[in-house]
């Protein structure tokens, strides 16, 4: 039986007039005693690595990846941010970017997407920023770009004591490190980023994530980093290849949990129930992430051949169902825009893809009718619902 370890100390702070006492993290890897790992984590472990390995492969198989990340970037960006409350779906993002008079809470989920396209692609180039707390600066910075939390430090270390729950630190459920222990303690969380250990990554990964969240460094946006830092460890380490795995609708679906389980490791030093649970995680969507890719295989290609067989069809039919994956939704403005060409061109190939039962008018409009996708958006959106 694993004996209760301390994984953190208490420091007394005052905000706005009231004392009280603010949780400083150990530093990462867990120690007296080391992270316990028994038979049944293995166990947990070797299936979310295998789960992981079957996602690379289907990954790997489809013609167009563009299909996927399209979609499972959003799809993840949707789900963790309603896990901090955003009232936004899947369908509210995609016709925010389809043309759609903006929202607050769908515009917050566009700044999700744009700052994890950003880290991405600062982790692609060869003179890109590293995976380091300045890329996490700047990645906050274009997540809270045009957000609510516009005005709280975006792409800054917050210079202030925040709180989790209540209404005051003095009822908080939980007060995270002052923020004079800031510097210290990111600089370890970032060694720790780039140390190596006896455990493997996908537990670090898993560890990162809570330390992140206990550190709490911004004034708002942290969960979200958080959780976006597990996608960018996962693909900077190599253990999946594209942004394909949306944990958060696991953290959604188990949200009383997921928060246990964090505040079980500051209260009482549990880092074997939050990577219990962390690893069943990435088992779980995984496999439905496998799930996900074959489904949408099988439909592009299914309609794929129906704009092929269909009596109008065309080179400029086919070519707009291919942007379909990053334009779900279209107008024929929109189409001429995509194809670069003539307004009777662009409807002829809009009406084809009608033709094909793959496009739907959904607007009801007489005048700039809008058309979905209704198949492909329907299977991306499960699980995002409010």
């Amino acid at each position: 039986m694993t004996r209760t370890r301390i994984t953190g100390k208490y420091e007394r702070t005052t905000k706005t007039k009231e004392s009280v006492e603010a949780f400083v993290p150990f530093p990462l890897p867990p120690t007296d005693p080391p992270l316990q790992q028994d038979e049944e984590q293995r166990r947990l472990l070797h299936a979310a690595e295998a789960a992981l390995g079957r996602l690379d492969v289907a990954a790997e198989l489809v013609p167009s990846m563009d299909w996927f990340i399209y979609g499972f970037v959003r799809k993840e960006a949707v789900l963790s941010s309603q896990i901090e409350g955003t009232q936004a779906t899947l369908i509210d993002l995609v016709e925010l970017e389809a043309g759609a008079p903006a929202n607050v809470e769908a515009s917050e989920v566009c700044s999700y997407v744009e700052a994890l396209n950003y880290a991405r692609a600062q982790l692609a180039k060869k003179k890109g920023l590293p995976l380091s707390m300045r890329l996490l600066n700047q990645t906050h910075r274009h997540l809270m770009q045009g957000a609510r939390g516009s005005d709280k430090l975006p792409g800054e270390i917050r210079r202030s004591q925040n709180w989790l729950g209540g209404t005051r630190p003095g009822n908080a459920i939980f007060v995270p490190p002052p923020p004079q222990a800031l510097p210290e303690l990111l600089s370890a969380f970032e060694r720790y980023m780039h140390a190596t250990d006896d455990l493997p990554l996908l537990i670090r990964a898993g560890l990162l994530h809570v330390q992140f969240e206990t550190i709490h460094p911004y004034l708002d946006g942290n969960g979200r980093i958080g959780r976006m830092l597990v996608t960018l460890l996962l693909e900077q380490w190599k253990l999946l290849g594209q942004p394909l795995l949306y944990l958060s609708l696991y953290f959604k679906r188990h949200r009383d949990e997921y928060y246990r389980r964090l505040a079980a490791v500051r209260t009482a030093g549990d880092w074997e129930g939050w990577t219990r649970f962390f690893l069943e995680a990435v088992a779980t969507i995984a496999e439905e992430s496998v799930q996900s890719a074959r489904q949408l295989f099988v439909l592009v290609e299914r309609d794929r051949a129906r704009v092929l067989a269909a009596t109008s069809s065309s080179v400029t039919a086919l070519r707009l169902f291919e942007e379909l994956p990053k334009h779900p939704i279209v107008t024929i403005a929109r189409a001429m825009e995509l194809l670069s060409t003539t307004r009777p061109t662009a409807t002829n190939a809009v009406a084809t893809l009608v033709e094909a039962g793959v496009l739907t008018e959904t607007s009801g409009k007489k005048r700039d009718r809008a058309y979905r996708y209704v198949a492909y958006l329907e299977l991306l959106s499960a699980g995002t619902e409010l």
